[in-house]
């Protein structure tokens, strides 16, 4: 392997990526927005969920709109369901791990509130019980996936379907995307 070729070769993939998320992305990309301006105005919150790489886009996300993005201002409604050990140990020992958001769903969920799941494939089963769960509670449900959407789509009512078969293409679609809805949640809301 040549690391130049190598450098280039990704960024090329990256481009193409991109450069196709630009052309299918913007309508989904503002009716999500929309869904999290009507929720944060609303006086409710975001929970989001994924796991693994999509774990650590959730977390990230969350600590965007709680503590800061771009301007220094009130802070936004947000929580990371795959942060707390004990409850991810817990529900996992005693319900099995396809429950461990939807547990968190039910209790935290409040009509309104926006639950985010994070998943590549679209088909992690533990996100596609938490967003059952979110809907059967009448949250607002938002996907974050790519290649064909898997399951997500169907039971959230905005997703963002990276087209991409990469699973890295796709990770770095959905924290470009959600650094993006971040940046524009901060300039639609009064929150100095």
């Amino acid at each position: 392997m040549n690391p130049q070729d190598y450098f280039n070769d990704e960024l090329e993939d990256h481009g193409e990526v991109l450069a196709k998320t630009r052309a299918a992305l913007g309508p989904s990309f503002q009716e999500m927005l929309k869904c999290w301006i009507t929720a944060i105005e609303g006086g409710h919150k975001i929970l989001f969920f994924g796991n693994g790489g999509s774990a650590a886009d959730a977390q990230h996300l969350a600590a965007e709109l709680v503590i800061r993005f771009i301007e220094d201002r009130r802070p936004i409604a947000a929580i990371a369901l795959n942060t707390d050990t004990s409850a991810l140990t817990a529900g996992a020992n005693d319900l099995g791990f396809d429950e461990v958001f939807a547990r968190q769903v039910d209790a935290l969920g409040q009509p309104g509130d926006v639950a985010v799941g994070i998943s590549t494939s679209g088909t992690s089963p533990n996100i596609v019980k938490a967003l059952e769960m979110a809907r059967k509670n009448g949250l607002v449900t938002n996907a974050f996936t790519g290649r064909d959407g898997g399951k997500m789509p169907s039971l959230a009512d905005v997703s963002l379907i990276v087209p991409a078969q990469s699973t890295r293409r796709i990770q770095e679609m959905h924290i470009t995307l959600g650094h993006m809805l971040c940046g524009a949640l901060e300039k639609s809301l009064k929150l100095v």
